[in-house]
Parts: structure tokens; C-alpha cells; sequence
């Protein structure tokens, strides 16, 4: 495994897989990688015969007051966990090489972006657009692993590459839990013992919902009642927003009539999480949470 930090390396490794007949998988990140992570790479290294991981803490998607500074790096174990995986690249990227002085090019998706996670973090998704179509140029997969958890940004990335018509195929990945049910996340290594327990509460609501509309209930707001019942009690945890939303579109929806992805972010102490299932007929089985 090659490790690299130039946008000029990246290119001559994957031409070189490329004239070795090899078709390209590639994994962003923001390292700290967990089991969620990992199962993309996995994924990637059983489909493609040459993976690339990307291991950058993008500043352009953290607004102010956000955690970039205490966002973990652990870049040794990450390079470990990689090679162990099968990883045939890791790319470290310079940010003088994403965001050379003078930069000026945002991509943003239109429509998709200014609700929730855009309204919350405001610019957060531009610089999530921007940074990965800037790593699909610089790697040109064949195909793109990204996971569930982060539903509104899964379907920003999608957006983005059909419009812009770039030549990869974007593979989505279940969301993956820790045996208590919590949605793996860089961010729950800073949680306390005590905010883990309370986090709980994402996934137990969102179970509860799942379980409410497979027994028949459609309509949102009796859903979200229910939902609040299992979180507000909880001290320590603050809603951001619960919603329903076409998983397409997310433009919110009131009734449960098909696919219906519910999305939720909660601050627990000072720890910010998402999590989302998808609910309704037509769901895939299992859901998400």
C-alpha cells in the first residue's frame, strides 16, 4: 500500500492500475476511521481491483464555532486499518493543492442544500460537494462507496455527479451500528460514558417510528409525537430538527406514502449526531435503523 499526498502521485498510481487492467474503487473520508468506514473499503476491495481512500479533515465544510480543530486524526491507526483492508492507496491531501491562494470554485446543489444539514451548518455542504467532486476528478473512479448514515449528503453527491455528468458510479452502503444500536460516527469517541447511554435515544426513536408505520401509521406528525416522547425526556439531548423527506428530492413530506426516509440530528451535551431510516412501502427491508 502507497501512501501519497500530491494530486500528480494519485493520478500515476491509478493509471497504473488502470493499464494493469484494473478497475478503481475510491472511499472518501475524513479519517478517524470506524467499522462504518471500513465496511466501504471492504466493499470497494471486493468489487474493484484497486481501491483508493482518501484521508483529509475538510476545513471548507466546518462553519464557525464548528469542531474542525478538535476533529479526531488518527492517521497512523487509519494508514494500519487501510493495508489491512486491502487498500492499494491512501491519499492524504495537501490543502494548498484542493485550495490553492486565490481559490474562488464552489459546487453547489441547488435546492437540495439550503434545508437541514444546509441550514444547520451553513456552507457545510458546499464544502462537501465541492471537496468530493474535487477528489472524484483528481482519483476518476469507476465507482464511489459512500455510506447512509449521512442521507442528505448521499443525496447531494449523487445530485452533483449526474448533473455535472461525471463518469463514476456512486455505490450507497447501509448505515452500520455498534452492538448498542448507535450509528458508528467519528464524533462518538468524544462522547462520555454517560452521553453514549444518552444517545441511545436517536436510534430507539427512530426504531419506534419504524415499528409505528409498519403497524399502519402514515400520517408524520403522530410519528414525530412519538418520537419526542422517547427523546425529550432525555436531559441531555436537544432536537435540531426531526423531519420526513422524500429520499430523492428531501422535500418534507406529511403522510407516509411510499419511501419515506425520517431524519433527525440531536445534540447530545456538546456532541451534534444524525442518524435517519427509511420507512414505507417500497423501503428496503431492514431499514436503516
Amino acid at each position: 500500500m502507497e501512501v501519497v499526498t500530491k494530486i500528480e502521485e494519485v493520478r500515476a498510481a491509478v493509471s497504473g492500475a488502470r493499464e494493469a487492467g484494473r478497475s478503481v474503487g475510491f472511499v472518501a473520508t475524513m479519517g478517524a476511521l470506524h467499522e462504518g468506514h471500513l465496511s466501504l473499503i471492504r466493499r470497494s476491495v471486493a468489487d474493484t481491483g484497486f481501491t483508493v481512500v482518501s484521508n483529509y479533515v475538510n476545513p471548507t465544510q466546518f462553519g464557525p464555532g464548528e469542531d474542525f480543530e478538535e476533529y479526531p486524526r488518527t492517521l497512523e491507526a487509519d494508514n494500519a486499518a487501510c493495508e489491512q483492508a486491502g487498500v492499494g492507496l491512501v491519499y492524504v491531501p495537501l490543502t494548498e493543492e484542493l485550495y490553492p491562494t486565490g481559490h474562488a470554485t464552489w459546487v453547489e446543489v441547488a435546492g437540495l442544500s439550503e434545508a437541514f444539514e444546509g441550514k444547520a451548518r451553513p456552507r457545510h455542504l458546499r464544502g462537501v460537494a465541492t471537496v468530493v467532486t474535487k477528489l472524484l476528478n483528481i482519483v476518476r473512479p469507476d465507482r464511489a462507496y459512500f455510506g447512509r448514515k449521512d442521507a442528505q449528503q448521499l443525496t447531494v453527491i449523487r445530485r452533483l455527479v449526474r448533473d455535472l455528468c461525471l463518469p463514476v458510479e456512486i455505490v450507497a452502503m447501509p448505515t452500520v451500528r455498534d452492538a448498542d444500536g448507535l450509528a458508528f460516527s467519528s464524533r462518538n469517541r468524544r462522547l462520555s460514558a454517560e452521553e453514549r447511554r444518552d444517545a441511545l435515544c436517536l436510534v430507539q426513536a427512530l426504531r419506534l417510528a419504524e415499528h409505528l408505520v409498519n403497524a399502519g401509521e402514515t400520517e408524520v406528525p403522530a410519528l414525530f409525537d412519538r418520537m419526542h416522547g422517547v427523546i425529550d425526556p432525555v436531559a441531555a439531548a436537544e432536537i435540531d430538527y426531526i423531519a420526513a423527506v422524500d429520499p430523492d428530492t428531501f422535500l418534507r413530506k406529511d403522510h407516509v406514502d411510499g419511501p419515506t426516509l425520517i431524519v433527525l440530528a440531536v445534540a447530545v451535551g456538546s456532541i451534534r449526531l444524525i442518524d435517519n431510516c427509511l420507512v414505507g412501502r417500497g423501503a428496503e427491508q431492514g431499514g436503516e435503523a
